[in-house]
């Protein structure tokens, strides 16, 4: 006996639904700022420290951020390891091309969940803590727009 088309369907349909969601594209900014490394890398210290973010240099020019603090108080913890919805975090390359001119890369990791007792996955950067924001923020801390 031959299965039938509606159980052919059926079972096509639940492994369609049986993979893991397709991992969200990388949120990433390349770009050349007129302006002396030293003040892209104060900008950009400032600019995400204003965001909630903590930021640690090193002297080869890489930035990174601790999770953005989503909540100032004393139970924003709360919110990055279990109630909160999403959490962020930012690496930055600055790398002088002369004395006028540098050029920046910026990446934004972002990570979500649906539920309280979700696990965390890789997410889409929502709009005000994506990458071209940030860069919008940061040349306009430089005066470049």
């Amino acid at each position: 006996m031959l299965p039938s088309r509606a159980a052919i369907l059926l079972v096509a349909a639940v492994a369609g639904c049986a993979g893991s969601p397709a991992a969200p594209e990388p949120d990433v900014m390349d770009v050349t700022l007129h302006a002396p490394i030293e003040q892209v890398k104060a900008a950009v210290a400032d600019v995400l420290s204003q965001e909630g973010y903590t930021v640690a240099q090193d002297d080869s020019g890489n930035v990174t951020t601790g999770m953005r603090q989503e909540i100032r108080s004393p139970w924003n913890w709360l919110l990055r390891w279990r109630f909160g919805v999403g959490k962020s975090r930012v690496e930055a390359r600055v790398v002088p091309q002369d004395e006028s001119t540098t050029r920046l890369r910026l990446q934004v990791f972002h990570r979500g969940k649906d539920g309280l007792f979700d696990t965390w996955e890789d997410a889409e950067t929502p709009l005000p803590q994506s990458a071209a924001n940030e860069i919008r923020r940061i040349k306009n801390a430089l005066r470049l727009l």
